[in-house]
């Protein structure tokens, strides 16, 4: 019954009327309770971290600390679980984890992280990144075996079996003060240019470059670099076969070269690039017959009326270029926001082109995928690196917390493990739960992480419990049970 309470105010001598639902009624609210957990998830993140060996071999590692009696590799551990619960900063992960001090032991204080951090130079960072290629290797080798085995990709309804994808891309991180490395960049705005690799299959972050914000967006070095370390954290890359996906600013002669060479007798390696149009394109393109444009296809492999495609290699010889590279060419009908960038050649042609550079000439194992239509979609798929990308952000890249490069560099680190130990979950762990195995950071916070708890002793054991009522109360028990119940490493 809705109760209605009339309350006399002398300010401006006006009278206001107050409802009360009843839900209020006799409710006394206060801060003595015990035993309360808010972020339960963080239970599966470290059980995750553990049961994989990352803990372990970390702790390997890791420098030991003069005078502390602190274990490094926990405190990093402890500093990933509390990015993805939603830390942005380390005094914000010391007070989440003193918090849940009941479940994991005395939290590290922001100092001591700090400390930490700043400890992880670049031979520790190169020690650091065999242990993730190991536990990668083992997580691998558990999707496997899972039901439905490892995640290939699906593009225009051609599966990519055997195939491991990998995206590079460069986001930018502003920043809000002057830190160590921040520039203007060339989204004008202020902040930190990293370089990254994303494994499409299983959405991990494989490779991550802090770089000041001016950086240039197509240096090679830095692709280089990049895409040498993902290599390095993908299994059995020296006889697998591996596709590179870049945007334009991976159109130089010397990264596609170097991708060229990577190709051996048991290592196969394709690439799709974005392609900046010239006027020699132009005139290339103005060489097309109308037959020559097929219907695209969507990511569903439907035909997409009113796009078309076109191969335009042989039209535009270029000396410099890798032998064999294909040019497929795109058309679309401009929006209202694309008007004002059009050449001169798309304005009287009344299209929008653009042009993607390959060296696929026929990927084993799928039918058809010499066609420019198909091409065509595998290179538009690499527009999911986005997500990649906002998920960083999500998990503790949105803004880098530190004055210091060292420690910033640090942090980066420990967002990339915080971005694996999610995907790792849900890989491992939610695979055929309906909306877990692809959700996004903020979907997995409400539904699992974010879960309240209470903390009781029992029959000398510690419970966990957890509101029966949850939607996905019974998900979370399912995962604890498969996370545990993984097989050790070995």
């Amino acid at each position: 019954m809705r109760l209605r309470r009339r309350i006399r105010h002398r300010t401006r001598g006006t009278f206001l009327v107050a409802e009360r639902t009843g839900w209020d009624r006799r409710l006394s609210v206060t801060a003595d309770g015990k035993g309360l957990i808010g972020h339960a998830g963080a239970v599966l993140l470290r059980a995750c971290a553990d049961r994989l060996g990352l803990t372990a071999g970390l702790g390997r590692v890791l420098p030991d600390g003069v005078g502390t009696w602190r274990d490094r590799a926990e405190v990093v551990v402890g500093l990933a679980a509390a990015i993805t619960l939603g830390a942005t900063n380390l005094s914000e992960a010391e007070q989440l984890q003193r918090h849940q001090a009941a479940l994991f032991g005395t939290a590290a204080s922001d100092s001591t992280t700090r400390r930490t951090l700043l400890a992880l130079d670049t031979p520790a960072l190169a020690r650091i990144a065999r242990v993730r290629a190991r536990v990668r290797r083992h997580v691998w080798g558990l999707l496997h075996l899972r039901p439905g085995g490892f995640p290939w990709l699906t593009v225009a309804g051609k599966r990519l079996t055997g195939w491991i994808v990998i995206d590079l891309d460069a986001p930018v991180i502003t920043a809000a003060s002057k830190k160590q490395g921040t520039a203007a960049t060339f989204k004008k705005t202020w902040g930190f240019h990293p370089l990254a690799a994303w494994c499409a299959n299983t959405q991990e972050s494989l490779a991550m470059l802090l770089r000041p914000g001016n950086a240039g967006a197509n240096t090679v070095a830095d692709h280089i670099t990049v895409l040498t370390d993902a290599l390095k954290q993908v299994p059995g890359s020296s006889q697998a076969k591996v596709l590179v996906r870049v945007d334009g600013a991976g159109a130089t002669h010397d990264l596609l070269g170097h991708l060229e060479a990577l190709n051996t007798a048991r290592r196969t390696v394709r690439y799709t690039v974005g392609w900046k149009l010239t006027d020699a394109d132009e005139q290339a393109i103005a060489l097309l017959p109308e037959a020559a444009w097929e219907d695209s296809l969507t990511q569903d492999g439907d035909i997409q009326d009113g796009y078309h495609c076109a191969e335009l290699t042989g039209l535009n010889t270029r000396e410099g270029w890798p032998e064999g590279m294909r040019l497929i060419v795109r058309r679309v009908r401009p929006s209202g926001r694309q008007l004002a960038k059009l050449t001169a050649f798309e304005q009287r042609t009344g299209w929008r082109y653009s042009v993607t550079a390959t060296n696929i000439r026929h990927m084993w194992g799928i039918a058809g995928s010499h066609q420019a239509q198909w091409l065509d979609a595998l290179a538009r798929s690499h527009a999911t690196v986005e997500d990649r990308v906002r998920t960083e952000k999500a998990m503790g890249l949105r803004n880098l917390p530190s004055k210091n490069w060292t420690v910033n560099q640090g942090w980066m680190l420990t967002a990339n493990l915080a971005h694996d130990l999610d995907c790792w979950v849900r890989l491992l762990a939610l695979h055929d739960q309906p909306g877990l195995e692809c959700a996004e950071p903020d979907t997995m916070r409400y539904r699992l992480y974010h879960l309240p708890a209470r903390l009781a002793a029992h029959a000398r054991r510690h419970w966990l419990r957890i509101d029966r009522t949850w939607p996905w109360a019974d998900a979370f028990v399912l995962a604890w049970q498969r996370l545990t119940h993984l097989p050790a490493v070995t």
